[in-house]
């Protein structure tokens, strides 16, 4: 899979239940970048925040997340069959480009596909997730596991661990592909805007949500 740098995913909250420590981070990076962001449309009413961008080699813009509902704690433990502490869902945003090369002549960018979107949601989820009665010494070794995991579903979108989901962006009908855990889903599409997209939420049905092109991204700031 051709993609953006795994160094460059969403590093994972911090532990104790504290909330991310991007979440509150400026609008700055988000504004150098060269593509649109997108985010719920305007049916979500709820609180919508900044979480991070994600930038390339040569120090532009790949990619970068915005946040809407309860900000999450990685220590969301949740008991079977009771409702999720913190309903949330979070939108990628990844710039679609092919391979190439970067400007001093050292080495190459890779490029971007549905894919890039869908790992990077994959492992976002995983980083506000804390299984349950998981003692805190175990999780880095369950977070690389499932990491690699979330690596190799994302390489292959037609295997039988994703379905076909059609949601609207930007009142467009478009096809998503879609998983569901025990941890919350992920889901991953293109838009006609030249990015790709990716969300990834908890608590909040994925049936339900429409995308739409951030028009002043200060509003999550």
């Amino acid at each position: 899979m051709k993609t953006t740098s795994r160094a460059g995913a969403q590093a994972p909250a911090a532990e104790g239940g504290q909330r991310f420590p991007f979440a509150r981070r400026t609008v700055d990076g988000y504004l150098l970048a060269p593509f649109p962001w997108y985010g719920l449309d305007e049916a979500f009413t709820g609180p919508r925040w900044l979480m991070q961008v994600g930038t390339s080699a040569d120090g532009s813009v790949e990619h970068g997340s915005t946040g809407h509902g309860d900000e999450p704690s990685v220590r969301n433990e949740q008991v079977s069959g009771e409702e999720p502490k913190e309903k949330f869902a979070v939108v990628v945003t990844v710039a679609a480009h092919p391979v190439r090369r970067l400007a001093d002549g050292t080495g190459q960018l890779d490029a971007t596909s549905v894919s890039s979107a869908a790992w990077l949601a994959g492992v976002g989820l995983l980083s506000v997730t804390w299984p349950t009665q998981m003692d805190h010494t175990l999780r880095d070794d369950w977070l690389e596991q499932q990491t690699e995991t979330a690596w190799v579903l994302a390489d292959d979108l037609t295997s039988s661990a994703w379905s076909t989901l059609a949601l609207p962006v930007d009142g467009v009908p478009t096809p998503f592909h879609y998983r569901e855990s025990e941890f919350g889903w992920v889901l991953a599409g293109s838009t006609r805007e030249g990015v790709h997209v990716g969300a990834y939420g908890r608590g909040m049905s994925a049936y339900g949500l429409g995308f739409a092109m951030i028009k002043d991204i200060n509003a999550y700031a």
